[in-house]
């Protein structure tokens, strides 16, 4: 993603400024003006996140009870972690519908719409009956609202992610990108964060009965919230630019597949590692650490621990990204990855559970962050504006289906398949950081071509006494 050359613009007194691609007058701070964008970006993807990550923490810690009650207990692990991948699979398809609509009609239509429909189908999940109460129909309705928040899902992080990034200042893309990413953090610190308090809260027999529900009802009232601030936010210069001139594609998704294949299929690459990782961490650990140690609360501790320190972390890595490259960032992270799978589980099984949230830091701050951080605008910066929504949201949902939501479930079924040890599961981790580690490689940074160009212009001797370069 190139950016426009500084243009004038004209105030009242009648004196030219220059703005910067994102309408902000160049020399402003990067975040003047741009505060309700900031906020939407994060508020609203805090809630959708919220809510999506509140099925993820359930079907770990109760939906095999509730809605698979007859099943073995491995089973019903699988059967729950199923309708996890569920609502994963069909992020594409909402993803190709969004990416369709967002780059012929705007972004922020899209995550209106989206984060309505998360916003019902969390709801309607807290008031579903169980298997005890309707049989096959309570799994019937569980699939389906959680299909519909996967079409939820594979719309709002590329409307979210280019809203942020297509307004920010071409040296800030990382920084600004981020706030969509911590977004993700603070929605899993708010879902393990609740599930947290109703455990603490109320027995396990009530927790059972209904404590697990009140997440979900919860999300009504975050979700009006999410509206309001969104409501207020127009699509950036960039895109309202060649939307007015009519320079939009009719068929984005065609042009998207005819032109940039190669492009699609190593931003697709980029996220495998990263998804994987947080998936093994937020959902399988859960369970892995309720079936070998006996303990339910431990993992939901540190997960809420992780997703508290990523508020920052998010930020600073891309930050980071915006000073030194894209690349080089996410590499160390990738790398990160593919140990830190290694060392989770030998601790995992051995180590004193109340040290977790150190290793859980170590995997999900330190290493999947590096990678997560920078990702909205290293995504952004690989498809041109008239297809750019088709191409990060189906690179986006894709890697998700393939390494995300499948995570789980292929975990469980790994550990059967080595005797209960879980170093297939590692090994598999390491694998998928290997092929983000080729994808890193092969992706355009055009972020760390500035920076190496800004830092050979420093090193630069004057040519004039007035410090022309």
């Amino acid at each position: 993603m190139t950016a426009a050359p500084p243009t004038p613009a004209t105030p009242p007194g009648g004196h030219a400024v220059a703005t910067d691609a994102a309408g902000a007058p160049t020399g402003a701070r990067p975040w003047a003006g741009k505060r309700r964008v900031l906020a939407s970006a994060f508020v609203g993807t805090t809630i959708e996140w919220y809510d999506y990550y509140l099925y993820g923490t359930a079907a770990a810690l109760v939906f095999n009870g509730q809605f698979f009650p007859d099943a073995s207990p491995l089973a019903g692990t699988i059967a729950s972690f199923a309708t996890l991948a569920v609502g994963v699979v069909v992020r594409p398809l909402g993803g190709v519908v969004a990416g369709h609509l967002g780059d012929r009609v705007g972004r922020k239509s899209l995550l209106v719409a989206s984060l309505l429909l998360m916003g019902v189908a969390s709801t309607l999940i807290g008031l579903l009956p169980t298997f005890a109460q309707v049989g096959w129909w309570a799994v019937a309705g569980l699939v389906t609202l959680r299909v519909l928040q996967g079409l939820s899902a594979g719309a709002e992080w590329g409307g979210s992610a280019l809203l942020s990034v297509e307004h920010a200042p071409a040296r800030h893309r990382g920084f600004f990108g981020s706030f969509t990413q911590v977004g993700s953090a603070a929605g899993m610190l708010l879902a393990s964060g609740s599930f947290f308090a109703v455990q603490h809260l109320l027995t396990a027999e009530q927790f059972a009965a209904f404590g697990w529900r009140l997440p979900f009802l919860a999300s009504a009232v975050l979700v009006a919230v999410g509206l309001w601030i969104r409501l207020g936010v127009h699509d950036a210069p960039e895109f309202t630019a060649i939307k007015e001139a009519g320079e939009v594609e009719r068929a984005p998704l065609r042009v998207l597949l005819r032109d940039h294949r190669r492009v699609l299929v190593v931003t697709i690459g980029l996220r495998l590692a990263q998804n994987a990782v947080y998936y093994l961490i937020t959902v399988y650990l859960l369970s892995y650490l309720t079936s070998e140690r006996g303990d339910s609360e431990a993992g939901v501790t540190a997960v809420m621990i992780g997703s508290a320190v990523g508020l920052v972390t998010g930020p600073f890595w891309g930050w980071l990204s915006d000073r030194v490259g894209r690349k080089p960032v996410t590499i160390g992270g990738v790398v990160a990855i593919g140990a830190f799978g290694w060392v989770l589980f030998a601790f995992a099984d051995a180590g004193p559970l109340a040290l977790l949230p150190l290793v859980v830091i170590l995997g999900m701050n330190l290493a999947h962050d590096a990678v997560y951080g920078p990702q909205a605008a290293w995504f952004a910066e690989q498809f041109p504006v008239q297809v750019r929504f088709s191409g990060v949201t189906i690179a986006y949902q894709v890697a998700t289906v393939l390494a995300g939501g499948f995570m789980p479930m292929i975990a469980a079924l790994l550990l059967a398949a080595g005797g209960g040890r879980p170093w297939l599961v590692a090994a598999y981790l390491s694998l998928l950081s290997l092929l983000s580690l080729a994808a890193c490689v092969a992706a355009a940074d055009p972020a760390g071509v500035r920076a190496r160009a800004e830092r050979a212009a420093r090193r630069e001797p004057a040519l004039s006494p007035e410090g022309a370069l």
